[in-house]
């Protein structure tokens, strides 16, 4: 989806959805930049035949190719989840790529090792119960392609309800399966999250909008938090009455603080750099005039 002219904003989203995520989204964006989103290689409507190997760093090769296929020159990408991972990774191998980044909640789950001081043991015993109630139960599942199970160690896991999976709608149950064929390439022949270093993320030089909900799950806060202090470019904002889907429970609040964002590190929308206090004046006394 392409809609708008301006400073090129890229969307990407997260598991378990496609770029229609960002649908409610685009119009909005489109008044003032020349917003874009996309299905990710593996996520509805996209037929692509599997590959090894796939992980958020193929997503962020994939985005990289999409951006100078386009012709886009530097971009804004604006992540949500697993789309934010892609970004991180994307700013980490191609800086000349992006000039900022918007990242809402992503799972850089090998962070939580290396959390300092009294989180150091929190961090730890997160990720390893990560890998071991979550991650591992979703690759048996998926190996022995039982979809429906490996959705189910994940859904069950983040909203720490063994039967969250299974009080799904029917029409929840199908939206996310449709966008699941993702997990049976990387639960299978991928890595779902990829390992990436403090260091690594120390030399991202971009300004970086950090976006979290305080009523996520925890361990994507202090992934949050962990990211706020090696980044060294950053604004954080917490929304305090959404959760990790801040972009379907908060979107005007989140739209106007990116766009907020965006002004105050230089990237002035396009009705913004045509209010010249000369013109400006001439539009309020027009409109005056105009009743």
């Amino acid at each position: 989806m392409e809609e708008g002219t301006g400073t090129p904003l890229i969307f990407v989203h997260g598991s378990l959805s496609d770029g229609g995520y960002w649908a409610d989204q685009i119009g909005p964006f489109a008044r003032h930049y020349r917003a874009i989103a996309y299905s990710r290689r593996y996520n509805y409507p996209n037929v692509n035949p599997a590959r090894p190997g796939y992980s958020a760093v193929v997503d962020a090769e994939d985005l990289a190719a999409f951006i100078h296929t386009l012709h886009l020159g530097k971009v804004v990408v604006i992540g949500h989840s697993y789309g934010a991972l892609t970004a991180l990774f994307l700013a980490a191998k191609h800086p000349e790529l992006v000039r900022a980044l918007v990242l809402a909640e992503p799972p850089a789950i090998s962070l939580l090792a290396h959390l300092p001081g009294d989180e150091t043991k929190t961090g730890k015993a997160m990720s390893e119960d990560i890998q071991r109630r979550m991650v591992g139960p979703m690759q048996q599942a998926f190996r022995r392609a039982d979809r429906d199970a490996g959705i189910a160690a994940f859904i069950d896991y983040v909203f720490n309800n063994p039967h969250a999976w299974d009080k799904m709608s029917d029409s929840a149950r199908v939206a996310t399966l449709r966008d699941a064929h993702e997990w049976d390439v990387m639960m299978t022949t991928g890595i779902l999250f990829p390992n990436i270093k403090p260091s690594t993320i120390r030399r991202i030089t971009a300004p970086v909008l950090l976006i979290s909900g305080a009523k996520s799950y925890p361990f994507l806060g202090l992934i949050t938090e962990e990211l706020a202090r090696l980044l060294p470019n950053r604004e954080t904002i917490v929304l305090p009455d959404a959760g990790h889907q801040m972009w379907y429970q908060a979107p005007d609040v989140c739209r106007r603080d990116v766009e907020a964002f965006l002004v105050r590190i230089g990237i002035q929308s396009r009705l913004y750099r045509f209010l010249t206090p000369g013109n400006l004046g001439f539009l309020l006394v027009n409109r005056s005039n105009a009743g």
